[in-house]
């Protein structure tokens, strides 16, 4: 197909320090090269790791006057010479990273939004490896929210030691990767126990189909009650999204052998632990989202389910920076889209 003309807005961030460094530029459509597609890009989502970055607080840091955002969804547009892959009107979204296909995860991934330009932007050029179909039946705002959390629950319930139906998986609040958990859980027969802070959080993680839900505020001791709701066995996976804050009572709740899946860095303070906090314990296992392969496979389930993501709000794009600030603001449940419409 012949090269698209004229001019994109791209949003970039001059440096870390706060949402009002975001600015919009004005830079010509690139065209696709041998190899090479163009992606539409019609909605974008945002990730904790993109408001760590905002606060200097990602342990990668991030290049100044860079593309945010790692995750996104559109269509393609143009189809350079030697592309099988895709064709023009596909609808897809990018992988997480750019080196991981499938099996274990390199040494060395580059995330999007980080080190090299985003998806916050109308327009980008991609190798098609680095795309995957996303499912019909989802809207470009559910499925730019894919990438990132949705291939981390994935992970988190799956990897080396799959659960099966009848296990139980214990989530942790009403983040993105937490609902997505979920809401995967419940369509491979899977138990599942929630933990938030509200009723009114509560109520909806039981409307998606949390077996039990607990509220933390009400109960400290979550840990040991997550356990109780097991039969005193224990829970066979932990989605620990938060840290140090938590990390005790996820210790508490989970069956001896059994695996914590570590995904957050949401707190940097807490209960310390030692070796024998560990020993006996369970397992653990660091998430770094995951492959192409994991993406594509969590998208058949999706499909065929007919799985929809949960999404909180969508912002337009010139108000990015709100919704930045609704991320901070922790008053969501599930993901936070921006539309490039």
């Amino acid at each position: 197909m012949a090269a698209q003309e004229g001019t994109m807005r791209s949003i970039r961030l001059e440096k870390e320090g706060s949402a009002d460094n975001l600015y919009t530029v004005t830079e010509p459509i690139p065209s696709a090269q041998r190899g090479e597609v163009v992606v539409r890009v019609k909605a974008s989502s945002l990730n904790f790791r993109d408001l760590a970055m905002l606060k200097e607080e990602y342990p990668g840091g991030m290049k100044p006057d860079l593309i945010p955002l790692s995750d996104g969804a559109g269509e393609i547009v143009e189809v350079g010479e030697g592309v099988r892959r895709f064709q023009v009107g596909d609808r897809v979204a990018g992988n997480f990273t750019k080196e991981w296909f499938s099996g274990r995860r390199p040494t060395y991934t580059e995330p999007y939004g980080s080190h090299s330009d985003g998806w916050l932007t109308e327009y980008k050029v991609m190798n098609p490896e680095l795309l995957v179909e996303v499912p019909d039946h989802l809207t470009f705002e559910q499925a730019a929210t894919l990438p990132c959390a949705g291939v981390t629950a994935w992970n988190a319930l799956h990897g080396p030691s799959p659960l099966m139906a009848g296990d139980t998986v214990l989530t942790l609040g009403s983040g993105g990767v937490s609902v997505y958990a979920l809401q995967l859980a419940k369509q491979l027969g899977i138990n599942v126990i929630s933990t938030t802070s509200s009723n009114e959080k509560a109520k909806k993680l039981k409307e998606l189909g949390a077996d039990e839900v607990i509220n933390y505020n009400e109960t400290p001791n979550w840990g040991e009650k997550a356990k109780e709701l097991t039969g005193g066995v224990g829970v066979n996976r932990v989605v620990e999204v938060v840290g140090p804050a938590t990390i005790q009572q996820s210790l508490k709740a989970v069956a001896p052998g059994d695996e914590l899946s570590l995904i957050g860095v949401l707190s940097r303070t807490g209960d310390k632990i030692d070796y024998f906090d560990l020993f006996g314990s369970a397992s653990t296992r660091t998430i770094g989202v995951g492959s192409r392969q994991d993406f594509e496979n969590m998208n058949q389930v999706i499909a065929d389910k007919n799985m929809v993501p949960v999404v909180d709000s969508v912002f337009p794009m010139d108000q990015a920076a709100e919704a930045y600030r609704y991320l901070d603001s922790q008053k969501f449940f599930g993901k936070i889209a921006i539309s490039h419409d």
